[in-house]
């Protein structure tokens, strides 16, 4: 089967196209042959060594986490997934091994039945940016009209979730977004938005009880200036060191910082699946096929994307 693979850290142009031998499952597992793969930052922060502590530096690794396709085969004790069933899941190692490529061996407990309401590129699109999603609203609380949210970088594939399911639990959101994607923040429920281009949210006269900086640009140094006496500063994309620290400050502060960490759980999806048949929208901003996915990882990561990139398989 095809695959993509690199054996070296580094930018787009390590990326290859392989040959590799197709899957063999274990009893727990199913074969899925792709049709879809979403594109994240974490592809490409372990593509160029970022993340290596964890990745380690062993090659060839593959690439993309969260996919779409159909179940080919099931092992002898999957009980909950037959042949032909369409599901949605992630790749079992995205450190290592990864999900674009013609087929992928996942254990059952890592793929869920596809909505027949979403497409392939939609359904590959949920779990690791709505996991995410779901993941800062259970650091939140309680939730209601009068809970004054900023949402930084607010547009794309994660703040495409976070802002509808902000809005099903009726907050008041405002969302700082770039020119072209104001409209779109809009759709998904932001009750204010600010074009950041313009305005600078640091310097308005106006704090929040909860500040989610889904950019990773805005930190909590500078979150403090916008934040109420007693309030919370969410991050789900911390420096290793911020872990630890926001941990030793909070104990001294009524600002805290809450490191927010996820994983696409089977209770989050659940989540995840009910929002969606309550109206929850995906976004695909592009769709490249599979012979383009140099092209669709150097589009993705120029960033100022609204909603979710896509490969797709044939």
């Amino acid at each position: 089967m095809k695959a993509i693979a690199y054996q070296q850290f580094g930018n787009t142009d390590v990326l290859q196209t392989v040959e590799e031998p197709k899957p063999v499952i274990k009893s727990n597992q199913v074969l899925v042959k792709i049709k879809a793969v979403s594109i994240n930052p974490m592809d490409w922060k372990i593509r160029k060594g970022e993340m290596k502590l964890m990745s380690g530096s062993k090659f060839p690794k593959h690439t993309g986490v969260d996919f779409a396709g159909i179940i080919e085969e099931t092992g002898t004790a999957v009980t909950n997934f037959k042949k032909g069933d369409e599901v949605f899941g992630v790749g079992k190692n995205s450190m290592k091994e990864g999900a674009l490529a013609e087929y992928v061996a996942v254990s059952s407990a890592s793929v869920w039945k596809k909505p027949a309401s979403v497409s392939f590129p939609q359904a590959a699109s949920i779990p690791i940016t709505g996991a995410a999603a779901v993941s800062v609203l259970e650091n939140l609380g309680e939730v209601n009209a009068d809970t004054q949210i900023l949402v930084n970088g607010a547009t794309g594939g994660f703040g495409m979730f976070l802002l509808q399911l902000l809005k099903q639990k009726q907050a008041n959101v405002t969302a700082v977004a770039s020119t072209n994607a104001l409209d779109f923040a809009k759709k998904w429920g932001a009750d204010k938005v600010i074009d950041y281009t313009k305005e600078n949210v640091l310097t308005q006269q106006k704090t929040y009880d909860i500040v989610i900086d889904l950019s990773g640009k805005m930190g909590y140094a500078n979150a403090r200036q916008i934040m109420k006496p007693k309030s919370l500063f969410l991050n789900p994309t911390p420096k290793p060191i911020e872990i630890p620290l926001s941990l030793i400050k909070n104990l001294f502060t009524g600002r805290k910082h809450i490191v927010v960490l996820s994983d696409p759980s089977s209770k989050k999806m659940e989540t995840l699946l009910d929002a969606v048949s309550r109206g929850l929208q995906i976004e695909i901003n592009k769709v490249f096929s599979f012979t383009e996915s140099v092209d669709a990882y150097r589009y993705a990561e120029k960033g100022g994307v609204t909603g979710k990139v896509v490969i797709e398989i044939n």
